[in-house]
């Protein structure tokens, strides 16, 4: 039977500026939308999951378009409601060379910022559903989107399904009055997996261990259903060049892949977001070291496709864990 998927979070309008323009001098910007979340949601329909997505939209065209974006790449959208305020939108400026890429943030009082808690019946979202994964962007928006994202976890570990949490402390999104150390550690308690570095650790659990293994072993002493921990570490040459590889602890072993050399970055965004997805196929379908080389290879060629979403299929990532037709003109 096939695995269902369910990803909540804030979907953005995002604005590029064409190839490796400035934001002072650019005349045009390039429509995509997306966010941390769907973009696991729009991999894992990708690769012939079910895959549902939870979010709110203000209802005007822009809306529809991003719900529009979602159906043209396999996801349920369902359950997305619509709701008064604004499409959050951020502004992306690729770097190249030493010159460091930039993002500005307009997503103040957007429509997800507003969203209603009891629009949604997680009862009937987690209806078959295998997995459920949301992000610590979440709670850290607002406190209607924190009180959204308590209901869905209590859900999801009510009805037994999978949790996984991309802590992903963001300092400068945590406005509204609670910082993470008030909500985030009851959030992850009953995660299944989660994606953590250090410094998530310590903003987001109270953690403040320098050594990772000892961390991973700290997380699972607060969290009783955890059975993985990872995270990626990468080495910015420049912004054009990048090492990039991913470590997995599994209760037993702390297991790492290979280090994957990136030159010519065409889009480093959504990256994070594509090794989580990975991650997600690969426990679900694989052992463990396998569902590791497949999330760092998965994130790897994200970098080579422009936009958040990683439309690249389940043979392409097996091809580069394999080291097959890496770069070829295949005919």
């Amino acid at each position: 039977m096939n695995k269902r998927i369910i990803t909540l979070g804030e979907i953005m309008l995002r604005l590029s500026t064409p190839g490796h323009e400035r934001f002072v001098n650019t005349q045009s910007y390039e429509v995509n939308y997306g966010g941390a979340e769907a973009n696991v949601a729009v991999s894992l329909a990708f690769w012939g999951l079910s895959a549902a997505h939870v979010t709110s939209f203000p209802d005007h065209e822009i809306g529809k378009a991003a719900v529009n974006t979602l159906r043209f790449s396999g996801v349920d959208t369902s359950f997305i409601r619509y709701n008064e305020g604004r499409m959050g939108v951020y502004f992306v400026e690729n770097g190249a060379m030493q010159r460091s890429s930039k993002i500005i943030y307009d997503r103040f009082d957007s429509a997800f910022a507003q969203v209603n808690v009891k629009d949604f019946d997680w009862e009937k979202i987690f209806e078959g559903a295998d997995w459920f994964h949301w992000t610590g962007i979440t709670p850290a928006i607002s406190q209607s989107a924190a009180d959204l994202c308590k209901a869905a976890v209590q859900a999801a570990s009510r009805l037994g399904v999978k949790i996984s949490a991309d802590i992903n402390y963001r300092r400068n999104l945590w406005q509204y009055g609670k910082g993470p150390m008030d909500i985030m550690p009851e959030l992850i308690k009953p995660s299944h997996m989660i994606i953590a570095g250090l410094t998530d650790f310590e903003n987001c659990m109270g953690i403040t261990e320098t050594d990772y293994l000892q961390a991973c072993e700290k997380a699972k002493s607060m969290c009783p259903s955890l059975k993985y921990v990872s995270t990626t570490h990468r080495d910015s040459i420049s912004a054009s060049e990048n090492e990039l590889n991913g470590v997995l602890w599994n209760v037993e072993s702390l297991l790492e892949s290979k280090t994957y050399e990136m030159t010519h970055i065409v889009d480093r965004i959504g990256g994070g977001d594509a090794y989580m997805a990975g991650l997600i196929y690969g426990l679900l379908h694989l052992d463990d070291q396998n569902a590791l080389d497949f999330a760092i290879a998965a994130s790897v060629l994200k970098h080579s496709i422009p936009g958040d979403a990683n439309f690249v299929s389940i043979d392409e990532v097996n091809q580069l864990v394999e080291g097959k037709n890496v770069g070829k003109l295949l005919r």
